[in-house]
């Protein structure tokens, strides 16, 4: 089934869906940044209810592996967080992170309402006019959907399997980029 969130939850000031490779990768990196108080891994964007991670894998569902964040607007913006998930992945390749290849992988927003919609074209014109990449954005700009949870296991992957290669060589080198390019956004003991 789709998550029921409360209703604070359901405040589309209040949740952003982001799809960019790998969901452990940006569980992993929002997790630590300032404003957001939940992630979770699952999968949007498909067309087949209740999806598995084999299933998604497979790239028969037309899901792609996504994180549901929610944040606290007084303390980020989604803005801010656009900003994070254009510096932590490869905006241009379509259907691919690095060598994670497949549609699951894709570059994509999911936005709760026209604001978001807004501010993810905005966002994407200002890299793209900036020519920030050398190459076309190929994220997608489409309105959130059903969202279906992953498995449990895949909850804080990067915390619970931080010896793990995929964690050492791939989620990893994001979460330090994050922490070095956003230090002002990271949580901290008091946030």
């Amino acid at each position: 089934m789709p998550t029921h969130d409360s209703p604070a939850v359901q405040d589309a000031d209040a949740v952003a869906t982001l799809a960019g490779g790998c969901f452990w990768c940006l569980e992993a990196v929002y997790g630590r940044m300032r404003g957001v108080t939940g992630v979770q891994s699952g999968y949007t964007g498909g067309y087949v209810n209740d999806p598995s991670y084999e299933e998604v894998c497979g790239g028969a569902t037309g899901h792609a592996e996504a994180v549901r964040i929610r944040f606290d607007p007084k303390l980020t913006t989604f803005t801010e967080l656009l900003e994070v998930f254009f510096a932590i992945h490869d905006p241009t390749t379509p259907n691919r992170q690095g060598n994670d290849v497949g549609t699951q992988y894709r570059s994509a927003i999911f936005y709760h309402s026209d604001e978001q919609r807004r501010a993810a074209e905005e966002v994407i014109g200002r890299l793209a006019a900036g020519g920030v990449y050398g190459a076309t954005i190929v994220t997608e700009v489409k309105p959130a959907g059903a969202f279906w949870p992953a498995e449990i296991e895949h909850e804080r992957y990067f915390e619970r399997n931080p010896r793990q290669p995929y964690c050492v060589y791939v989620v990893r080198p994001k979460v330090e980029k994050f922490a070095q390019h956003f230090a002002d956004r990271t949580k901290t003991a008091s946030t």
